[in-house]
């Protein structure tokens, strides 16, 4: 229900951004086989660098508004903000979690829900103004371009974070 409700707020949007159509066909290529049978656990709902604080040494995590019950990887959704920030942040998260050992059937995970992220993102920026849709549709290139229009699952951020570029 969360896809196809990030889905049709694209579809019904009147702004779409190239390269939409590669999100889409990955999303509908992947979806059922990828969701079946998948835990689900509480999480944050937006967890990125810039729901971060660093006080006195110690890393606090603000912004619960969007806290759900889902998949577990599902959390890595909003990873984008993390690696617009820095490469090897967004890569640390990443092993750390996986402490190194990363599945492959994590990156086509986060892939999915990183499109649909992509696809809601301009329709949920339109009532806050012209420029947070500018600030989407930047994001849109970039994750398109760290795919490499979802030919490659995983991201250029990755592979160029763990190399320290």
């Amino acid at each position: 229900r969360k896809l196809d409700r990030k889905i049709n707020s694209y579809i019904d949007c009147q702004i779409k951004f190239d390269g939409g159509e590669y999100l889409l066909d990955y999303i509908n290529k992947n979806r059922h086989a990828l969701l079946k049978n998948r835990p689900q656990c509480y999480q944050h709902g937006d967890y990125h660098i810039g729901n971060m604080i660093v006080s006195n040494g110690k890393i606090y995590v603000i912004d619960f508004d969007r806290d759900d019950f889902c998949d577990p990887w599902e959390e890595f959704n909003s990873i984008v903000w993390s690696a617009q920030a820095s490469y090897p942040f967004a890569a640390g998260m990443v092993d750390g979690y996986f402490n190194g050992d990363i599945p492959t059937l994590f990156w086509e995970h986060i892939a999915l829900y990183i499109s649909a992220n992509m696809l809601s993102s301009v329709p949920w920026a339109i009532p806050f103004g012209k420029e947070e849709v500018e600030v989407m549709l930047n994001q849109s290139r970039d994750v398109l371009d760290w795919y490499d229009n979802m030919r490659n699952i995983v991201p250029k951020w990755y592979i160029e974070g763990k190399a320290g570029v």
